[in-house]
Parts: structure tokens; sequence; C-alpha cells
């Protein structure tokens, strides 16, 4: 039989490493990883923004005008120019991790993840040409 003492004289210090703030500025994997992370706010922003325009939209014709009055300002124009970026390259790099998040099989065949990334793209352009059919043909 092993029998164990607490010995509390004995103390042990675990090594705790230090990070800097900006660890990830030294690589270019971890620079366009946390650069789709940050992106993230972007979508966020641009679901709250879409959240408040619908609440304009329901609180009638004058409402919904103000709003789009605010949204019209030069400072929010740069604001939406510099989102639409940081959406596209969230929407891009999101579809080319896709395959690794996203594994398929049927039966036992794996589905190459070209061909999750390509599904992934065509979907976004089909979703791209029926809304902007919409939006010109209303």
């Amino acid at each position: 039989m092993i029998v164990m003492e607490n010995n509390s004289s004995v103390q042990s210090k675990l090594y705790t490493r230090k990070v800097p703030i900006l660890w990830w500025m030294h690589r270019w994997v971890d620079i366009r990883f946390i650069t789709r992370e940050l992106t993230s706010i972007f979508v966020a922003t641009y679901a709250v923004i879409f959240l408040f325009y619908i609440r304009s939209v329901s609180q009638g014709a004058e409402a919904f005008a103000e709003f789009s009055e605010k949204l019209s300002s030069p400072l929010l124009i740069g604001f939406h120019v510099f989102a639409l970026a940081a959406l596209l390259y969230h929407s891009i790099t999101w579809f080319n991790l896709a395959p690794k998040a996203m594994v398929i099989k049927i039966g036992e065949t794996k589905i190459p993840g070209l061909l999750i990334a390509l599904m992934n793209y065509a979907g976004w352009i089909f979703i791209s040409i029926v809304i902007g059919w919409l939006i010109l043909n209303s």
C-alpha cells in the first residue's frame, strides 16, 4: 500500500508564460485569422442596422425617410464602403474555411473540400442575383 504525505513545506510554482498582446502580429496566418474574427464586428453591426431599418419601416414613411437620410451622410457612406470590404473578406475567408469545418460524406466517400467551397460560392452568387433581380424589378 502506498501512502502519500501532504508536505505543506514544499510549494510548487506553475509556469505561466507571458503572452504579449500583439502575439498574432508575427505570423501571416494569425493575422488573417484575427482579421477575419474582427470583421465579424461588421457583420453584427449590419445586423443591428438592418433591424433598425426594419423598425423604421414599421413606424411609417416619415420614420423610414428620416432613417434613410441618416444612413446617407458622407461619414456613414464611408463606413458602409469599409464595412462592405470587411464583409466581403469575412465571407470569402469563411467560404474557404468551410471545407475544414464541414466534412460531408456520402456513404464512405468524402466530398472534396474544393467542391464544398464552390457550392458555398455558387449559393452566394445565386442569392445575390435573386436579390439584385428583386431590387431592380420592384
